[in-house]
């Protein structure tokens, strides 16, 4: 019986075991109100899941929406005041 082996090197921890660059740091850091506003909203619409939806739940994910977009935007803007930044220099 012959056996197969795969063509291709194998994906292992050691391969994967670096630290993040500062640079994707602090992209992370740019990012992070984004991140918690998304997780709040997640977190509104879980506990939704197993219930009918009362007013203040309607109203909690409502407000998680509007910070998410709102977050969203305040991303942009600043990205866009990084990216003109950058490109002025």
């Amino acid at each position: 019986m012959k056996t197969i082996v795969a063509l291709q090197a194998l994906v292992t921890a050691a391969s994967l075991d670096y630290e993040p660059s500062a640079a994707e740091l602090d992209a992370i850091d740019l990012e992070l109100p984004l991140i918690a506003a998304e997780v709040e909203l997640l977190d509104a619409q879980i506990t939704t899941l197993d219930r009918p939806a009362s007013v203040l739940d309607e109203r909690r994910i409502r407000r998680a929406r509007n910070r998410v977009l709102a977050e969203r935007r305040n991303l942009a803007n600043r990205t866009a005041d990084v990216a003109l930044t950058d490109g002025a220099a």
